[in-house]
């Protein structure tokens, strides 16, 4: 009865991390009225770090050795993890919905996989190549928007392009964990990582101001969107994420990846005004069911019991 109740408990929050970073989307598309892309990602981050700073100040400390002895690694997930794929999403969703960059954005497990093949020599699997190869086939179908057309004439939203750009930049960002999951503890780390990150974004965040035209809007609105993607989608959700994968393991917690765009859609369809089109329900379940394949293996124990990084999507 108690595993019954534990593994429920952790479902949900396996649940709630995936809604809030579908509701990401959402608020990143709203926040697009509000702030450009850089400074965007720059004040969700700055958030987030004094937020956790009362609690990880300490911890910092204790862990500092270890971190600093892999500060390249750790400059390479701020610039893939925390500047990178952040800011590259908030850049897309000026020029697309949030129901299409959360359909795109689903086909990162693949990415992973084809960078593991690449970078980490690991085999691909019959199901993983099926599942891969019927995934692209979903995003070409979401980007062409089912058009025979328009995909001959290569007219795809730049906004979705970018989309891609993003998961590449997150595929990196989880090569790197996973190779040093091991080594690297992961609170000290998220939190490091989102300093790092902050320290690249601010001067990319005075000329994104001062040589163009965008301008920071602050109002009751733009601060609820702050409090949301600072507190809750990179805080809240990787605590929920973290604790859920510790009491389920890697493998069963995988799956659940894939609530993420069906939240997203669901926030845009409700809150944000967004139709939810044909062609993004019929690509978007095929990229699932992609997934889904791609994931069709045998579970591992974790031998280590550490629970893999992340930063909150």
């Amino acid at each position: 009865m108690k595993t019954i109740e534990k593994n429920s408990s952790a479902y949900l929050l396996l649940v709630l991390a995936n809604a809030i970073w579908g509701g990401n989307f959402v608020i990143g598309r709203l926040g697009a009225e509000y702030f450009p892309p850089i400074t965007f990602s720059l004040l969700r981050w700055g958030v987030a770090f004094l937020l956790l700073t009362p609690f990880l100040a300490k911890p910092l400390l204790r862990d500092f050795k270890v971190l600093w002895k892999h500060r390249y690694i750790l400059l390479l997930l701020s610039v893939t993890g925390v500047a990178g794929y952040n800011t590259i999403i908030y850049f897309s969703l000026h020029f697309t919905t949030s129901i299409n960059a959360s359909l795109v954005n689903s086909v990162t497990p693949l990415f992973i996989g084809v960078f593991s093949f690449f970078m980490l020599k690991e085999r691909l699997s019959g199901w993983q190549a099926a599942g891969m190869i019927l995934s692209v086939i979903g995003i070409v179908f979401i980007l062409s928007k089912g058009s025979w057309e328009a995909l001959l004439a290569f007219r795809f939203n730049p906004g979705d392009l970018f989309v891609l750009v993003a998961v590449v930049a997150w595929s990196i960002y989880s090569i790197v964990i996973k190779k040093y999951a091991k080594v690297l503890p992961a609170f000290t780390t998220l939190y490091v990582t989102s300093f790092v990150g902050i320290l690249i974004l601010m001067p990319l965040s005075f000329l994104e101001l001062s040589l163009g035209e965008a301008e920071v809007i602050f109002n009751r609105e733009s601060l609820l969107i702050l409090s949301y993607v600072g507190c809750f989608a990179s805080i809240v959700a990787f605590l929920s994420w973290n604790t859920g994968v510790a009491k389920t393991g890697a493998a069963k917690s995988g799956i659940f990846i894939n609530l993420l765009p069906v939240f997203a859609a669901l926030f845009a369809t409700l809150f944000a005004g967004e139709e939810f089109l044909w062609y993004q329900m019929v690509g978007g379940v095929i990229v699932l069911i992609g997934v889904v394949l791609s994931s069709h293996k045998k579970e591992t124990t974790e031998k280590n019991g550490r629970i893999p990084l992340s930063v909150a999507k």
